[in-house]
């Protein structure tokens, strides 16, 4: 315990490396004299919640407007989007990395910051040996979506029929409802019988009956780069936002990052990534008995009033303005000594509050309901995060 108050205490300049990823970024801080990792993460987006939380929204809106029942009115569409603006879904990952390096720089003696600053080359990646006019002219190489995938797919129904001749319309191979993308690599022609009976079904689970059609589909087309292009199109960003921290911020290549690692002997983990960012990397990494910290973003709860049946219509009553109960709000963590009645125990776990005081707690296993508040201590307040360690 400490009993004195020390001034002046030496510390060891720390650089913080970020490996950013679409939906999970590994962080590491490193003492580049002796190459030790003193703290490592791994931190887990939510982008694609937010992205389907907004879709949610939009489609209940417009199921109401088409009903012409009361809902909010329209605004007109004159609005402009500010300079480097992003996609909720995409800023949120931005924000997150921001938040982590902001906590780190109170805690830490923190004088640089590294980044993978990530280009990925979306023709190189689709096809390798892409060079010189074709390069410059794209993917498309003049041809509009439509009028490419016609003459990709020879005018044909990909799937079952076969058929020419007939109006075709653009599929999604892999369906918009699981994390398909728009991308051409993604897009196929299909007659309308086959569009609808392959529905939001997966390609393999479509065509199990036909693995030849399968085999042939999956090798004339191309893999989705949604992941890709969320890194690509928050790069410029992050880096943007970290140079507001005042520190010096080095960057690097993916390469070099694959360099790095593999050359000093690690494994391939988010976190050892992130370690192993940017020249300054130290010719010698180690860890000593440290845990990683795996971060969940959660975000601070919903700002829905109320929840809706499948037609829009309120199912619940407006929820309260106020989050906290008896000095607790959902998601604390809390630890609760219950001395009486038939849930006598030592709970530790995450708290959903309810007016009448009586919470539930989620420990690692189960959920315990009806625990009293004056039970309950605090450990740590809801932050939009959850915490686990692996070693």
């Amino acid at each position: 315990m400490l009993k004195e108050n020390v001034l002046d205490v030496a510390s060891n300049p720390l650089r913080i490396k970020i490996d950013p990823g679409s939906r999970e970024t590994g962080i590491a801080v490193i003492n580049d004299d002796s190459g030790e990792i003193v703290f490592a993460m791994e931190l887990k987006h939510r982008g694609q919640q937010i992205k389907n939380n907004l879709e949610s929204r939009r489609a209940i809106r417009r199921s109401r407007r088409n009903r012409k029942t009361r809902y909010r009115k329209p605004r007109f569409d004159n609005r402009t989007r500010a300079e480097g603006w992003l996609p909720p879904s995409l800023k949120s990952r931005v924000h997150n990395i921001e938040t982590w390096v902001n906590r780190l720089c109170r805690f830490c003696n923190i004088q640089a910051i590294s980044m993978e600053l990530v280009r990925f080359d979306m023709q190189k990646i689709q096809n390798p040996e892409i060079s010189g006019v074709a390069y410059q002219q794209g993917e498309l190489m003049g041809y509009e979506v439509r009028e490419y995938l016609l003459e990709k797919w020879d005018r044909t129904c990909a799937y079952y029929c076969g058929k020419t001749d007939i109006p075709l319309e653009i599929e999604h191979i892999v369906p918009k409802s699981k994390g398909g993308s728009n991308r051409v690599s993604n897009l196929t022609l299909a007659c309308t019988a086959c569009n609808r009976k392959k529905g939001n079904k997966s390609l393999e689970q479509f065509l199990s009956r036909k693995p030849r059609l399968l085999k042939r589909i999956q090798k004339q087309s191309k893999v989705p780069l949604k992941d890709a292009g969320a890194v690509n199109a928050t790069r410029w960003d992050l880096f943007r936002t970290l140079k507001k921290t005042g520190l010096p911020v080095e960057t690097g290549s993916g390469g070099l990052t694959k360099f790095n690692r593999t050359t000093r002997g690690l494994h391939k983990t988010h976190w050892l990534d992130a370690a192993c960012v940017g020249e300054s990397t130290p010719e010698k990494i180690f860890q000593i008995d440290k845990a990683v910290l795996i971060v969940k973003a959660n975000g601070h709860g919903s700002r829905q009033m109320c929840r809706v049946n499948k037609f829009g219509f309120p199912r619940t009553t407006a929820k309260s303005t106020e989050k906290k109960v008896k000095g607790f709000q959902t998601g604390d963590i809390v630890k609760a000594v219950v001395t009486s009645g038939k849930k006598v125990g030592t709970y530790i776990g995450r708290v959903a509050v309810r007016k009448s005081g009586s919470f539930n707690i989620k420990t690692v296993d189960k959920t315990v309901q009806g625990i009293s508040w004056k039970y309950c201590s605090l450990l740590h307040a809801s932050d939009g995060y959850s915490y686990n360690t692996t070693c």
